[in-house]
């Protein structure tokens, strides 16, 4: 199943190392999605974005990496291409300006302002039809007590018309979800 240039850039922590489980994890997500047709981008450093890179390219796919001077650090060896800004806002926003999905995995602050700023752009229509999946359980109880405030009342904003991130069991299904929903581009 081939998506063309379509990109799903995937955010998430910088912490694990090759043979942790979330490294692991992540190297699988960027096989699925290589495998699915999906060019991976990446915040392009250690961690999940190492290994989402790393999956990709040993499943024979194209990756991107948005690195910023902010960070001081080089993009890791599984990057094609890199694409480097000044600063870290910079580099936010080009991240999902590349995406045409995104998948937030597990991770920490960084991940949470990243998983955040998609959800709110795609809360008040400044970016639609670019599906978010979270990748496995962690993200669920702040999507849950997110949702518990933003529904419940009228509004033109928000997810009174479904919701605008999809929850992932494991990459496999990230991957199932973003093609199902990305079929039409």
């Amino acid at each position: 199943m081939g998506h063309g240039q379509l990109t799903i850039t995937v955010f998430g922590s910088s912490r694990p190392h090759p043979g942790d489980a979330e490294y692991e994890e992540a190297r699988q997500l960027g096989s699925e999605l290589a495998h699915a047709g999906f060019v991976v981008c990446s915040g392009g450093y250690g961690g999940v974005m190492e290994g989402v890179s790393r999956g990709a390219k040993e499943a024979g796919g194209r990756t991107l990496g948005i690195t910023a001077e902010f960070f001081r650090a080089a993009a890791n060896r599984w990057v094609d291409e890199e694409f480097r800004v000044v600063t870290w806002q910079e580099r936010l926003f080009e991240l999902i300006r590349r995406g045409d999905g995104y998948i937030a995995c597990r991770g920490g602050t960084g991940t949470l302002v990243e998983m955040a700023v998609v959800w709110e752009m795609l809360n008040k229509s400044v970016i639609s039809g670019k599906p978010l999946v979270v990748l496995g359980e962690f993200w669920l109880p702040i999507l849950d007590r997110v949702r518990e405030v933003e529904r419940g009342h009228k509004s033109r904003w928000g997810e009174a018309d479904g919701d605008l991130v999809y929850p992932a069991a494991d990459a496999r299904g990230a991957a199932a979800i973003l093609a199902a929903r990305l079929t039409d581009k």
